[in-house]
């Protein structure tokens, strides 16, 4: 059924993952100008990925098993994107008078956390669905 509670956790990652990069800025550059996902290819796929797995995630809502892989596959993908942003972090230049962090590099710590959640809610239904199962 797709009112279930791990629905509401992948459709607050996919709004994580999908419309909050459009609004906040990953960093601000030398000149001040704020850094969005768009301006890098990598940043633009990655997200879009992200994504998409949630969307197909929610969508797979019959299949259970399925469901729990692609949360998998998605928490890996972001903290991918993690690392490419702590990366990121450690390679700008502190020296300037602009050295300033979005929150938007935290986007993706919030995505993993809401994926982990819809694993734990996941996993909660296979264990009450299998002790039916017993029962029969």
């Amino acid at each position: 059924m797709i009112q279930r509670i791990q629905s509401i956790y992948l459709g607050l990652a996919v709004i994580m993952t999908g419309a909050l990069p459009f609004v906040f800025h990953l960093w601000k550059l030398e000149n001040g100008a704020p850094f969005y996902f768009m301006q890098s290819m990598l940043y633009t796929v990655l997200f879009g990925l992200g994504t998409t797995l949630s969307l197909l995630s929610i969508l797979s809502f019959k299949k259970r098993q399925n469901q729990f892989v692609m949360n998998r596959l998605n928490i890996i993908l972001n903290l991918i994107l993690l690392g490419l942003f702590v990366y990121r972090t450690l390679n700008l230049p502190g020296e300037t008078a602009v050295s300033e962090k979005g929150i938007g590099m935290f986007l993706p710590i919030g995505t993993i956390f809401l994926l982990v959640l819809a694993n734990r809610a996941i996993k909660k239904d296979e264990d009450l669905v299998k002790s039916v199962d017993r029962l029969r």
